[in-house]
C-alpha cells in the first residue's frame, strides 16, 4: 500500500533510537508485523580503524567557526567528524562505520585510501613532491598519455589544473581565444565553478555573487522531469539556436554543459539534446565543451565519459574530482590545433601537473582498469537504480528516480502532480539515514534531491543497505 507523507516531521522524542539500541531490539524482538520494514544492518567489512586521539567534533566546530570562512556550511544538525576512510566506508571519531553514498561529492572513485593509490603517493612523496613544469618529470607525461588514450577523436593535448573550476575557466578562455568571440552559451540549472567566467556560466542564483559576469547566455534546461518539453531533446535544443539568433551576433565562442547536472540535482539531459545543440553551436563557429568534472571517469558505467551517452565528440573536455580520487587535480583535454592558441602569450600553472598529483592520477586510472570499476558502476548502479525505482512505487513522496551508473538522484516532492519540493522532508531523511549508518548528499535548486554518488567499488550488498535505510526511514514518517 502506498504511503503518502503529509504528516509533520517526527519530534525529537520520536526520532530514531541509537544503532546500539536497534541492535539489542533486533536480537529480542518478536516477528515483525506484515509490511513493517526491518531495521537495516550494514554488510560485514574486514577493517577497523585505529583509535582516534584527536580533538572531538565540538572542539573542531568551534575552531572552524572562529578561524574559517563563515561561508562554510555543513550537513546534519550534529556535524559528522570523519577521521578515517577505507574503500566505500567512512569512520567517525568513535569508530562508527558509515557507507559513503556521496563519495566526497562524486570525487572518490576507486575507494578511500586505496592501497595502490596510497602507495603511489607515498613513493612519489619520498622521491620529489614538487619541482616545476620548467623541468622534466615523467609523472606528468605518463599521466597525460594515459588520459589521452581514454579520449575519442583527436582529443590528445592535456593541460593540468588543480580543480574543476580552474579547468572550466581555462576551457572557456581557450574557446574565446580560438574563435575570437566572447559569447558563451550554457544551460540553466548548470554548475561550472565559482570563479569569474565559471560563475557566469553557472545558472543557479544561489551560487552567483553580484560581480561582473559578461557574455554568457543561458539556454533552456533539457530536464526530462521538470522541463517544458519532457524528454524531447531536439525541442529544447531549438532554444540554443534562438539564443544564437536573437542574443548574439550570430557567432559564438562556445557552448558548455554537463552531461548530467550534478549540483543541479542529477539531471540527465534529454535524449538527442547534445547532437542538436552541438550542431547549432558549430554552425555559429563555436566550440563545444563537455564538463565531465562529476559525470566522467567511468561513473556512468555504460560509458567512460558522460558525453558519450549522447553520441557526441566535443572540442574540449574538462575533468577533475574522480581523476584524483581526492587529490586536487583537474585537466583540460583538447585537440592540437585548438591547444595552439595558448602559445600566443605565456600560460603557466605552478601546481598544475605536479609530480605528486599526476602520480596519484595515473595510479587511480590503473586501479580503475585493473578492478573493472566502470563495469562495477554499471552493474551495481543499475541494481541500485532498480531498487530505488521500486521504492518510488512504495512512497508517494519520491517524485523521480534518475541518473546513470553510480550518479543517481532521488527527488522528493509533497505532491507528484504539482512536483512541490519536499525540502524539510529531504533534510529529515538524510539525518535519519545518517543515524542508521548511511551518508548521502543533496542538491537541486530546491535542495530536495538526494545525490547518490558513492565510490565505484561499492557492492550490491552496500546498495541494499542504502535503499533499506531509506525505506526504513520513510516507513517511520
Amino acid at each position: 500500500m502506498k504511503r503518502f507523507i503529509t504528516k509533520r516531521l517526527l519530534s525529537s522524542t520520536n526520532s530514531l533510537r541509537s544503532p546500539r539500541c536497534f541492535s539489542q531490539l533486533a536480537q529480542n524482538q518478536t516477528p515483525l508485523p506484515e509490511n513493517e520494514v526491518p531495521v537495516p544492518k550494514p554488510p560485514p567489512f574486514d577493517y577497523s580503524p585505529p583509535p582516534y586521539t584527536g580533538p572531538p567534533a565540538d572542539e573542531i566546530l568551534a575552531k572552524r567557526k572562529e578561524y574559517l570562512s563563515p561561508s562554510l556550511f555543513h550537513f546534519f544538525n550534529k556535524p559528522l567528524n570523519v577521521v578515517d576512510g577505507k574503500m566505500q566506508y567512512l569512520f567517525d571519531e568513535n569508530g562508527r562505520r558509515y557507507l559513503d553514498g556521496f563519495g566526497g561529492i562524486a570525487t572518490v572513485c576507486c575507494g578511500h585510501c586505496h592501497p595502490d593509490v596510497v602507495d603511489a603517493i607515498v613513493k612519489q612523496s619520498n622521491r620529489i613532491q614538487h619541482s616545476t613544469v620548467l623541468y622534466l618529470n615523467h609523472a606528468i607525461a605518463d599521466f597525460a598519455e594515459a588520459l589521452a588514450s581514454k579520449m575519442p577523436g583527436n582529443l590528445k593535448v592535456v593541460f593540468f589544473t588543480n580543480s574543476g573550476t580552474e579547468a572550466n575557466e581555462l576551457a572557456l578562455m581557450i574557446a574565446r581565444l580560438y574563435t575570437g568571440c566572447h559569447d558563451i552559451i550554457s544551460l540553466r540549472n548548470g554548475y561550472h565553478g565559482n570563479a569569474g567566467a565559471t560563475m557566469g556560466a553557472t545558472a543557479q542564483s544561489s551560487w552567483k555573487f553580484n560581480v561582473i559576469q559578461s557574455g554568457v547566455h543561458h539556454a533552456l534546461n533539457p530536464d526530462p522531469y521538470r522541463g517544458v518539453f519532457g524528454s524531447d531533446g531536439e525541442k529544447y535544443a531549438k532554444d540554443v539556436q534562438d539564443v544564437i539568433d536573437f542574443g548574439t551576433t550570430g557567432h559564438v565562442a562556445g557552448f558548455i554543459s554537463e552531461s548530467i547536472q550534478g549540483v543541479g540535482g542529477i539531471i540527465e539531459l534529454a535524449p538527442g539534446y547534445l547532437p542538436a545543440a552541438y550542431g547549432s553551436v558549430k554552425k555559429a563557429g563555436g566550440l563545444c565543451i563537455a564538463d565531465e568534472v562529476q559525470a566522467g571517469f567511468g561513473r556512468m558505467g555504460s560509458h567512460f565519459w558522460g558525453f558519450e551517452t549522447q553520441g557526441v565528440v566535443p572540442d574540449i573536455v574538462t575533468m577533475a574530482k574522480g581523476i584524483g580520487n581526492g587529490i586536487p587535480l583537474g585537466a583540460v583535454v583538447t585537440t592540437p590545433e585548438i591547444a595552439e592558441v595558448l602559445t600566443r602569450r605565456s600560460y603557466f600553472n605552478t601546481f598544475g601537473g605536479n609530480p605528486l598529483c599526476t602520480a596519484a592520477g595515473l595510479a587511480v586510472l590503473k586501479v580503475m582498469e585493473k578492478e573493472n570499476l566502470q563495469e562495477n558502476a554499471l552493474v551495481v548502479g543499475s541494481y541500485l537504480k532498480k531498487r530505488l525505482t521500486e521504492l518510488k512505487g512504495k512512497y508517494e513522496i519520491i517524485g523521480d528516480v534518475r541518473g546513470r551508473g553510480l550518479m543517481l538522484g532521488v527527488e522528493l516532492v509533497t505532491d507528484r502532480q504539482q512536483k512541490t519540493p519536499a525540502k524539510s522532508e529531504s533534510i529529515h531523511v538524510m539525518e535519519q539515514m545518517k543515524e542508521l549508518g548511511v551518508l548521502i548528499g543533496k542538491g537541486g535548486f530546491y535542495g530536495n534531491v538526494f545525490r547518490i554518488t558513492p565510490p565505484l567499488c561499492i557492492t550490491k550488498e552496500d546498495a541494499d543497505f542504502l535503499v533499506d535505510a531509506m525505506d526504513y526511514t520513510m516507513s517511520k514518517m
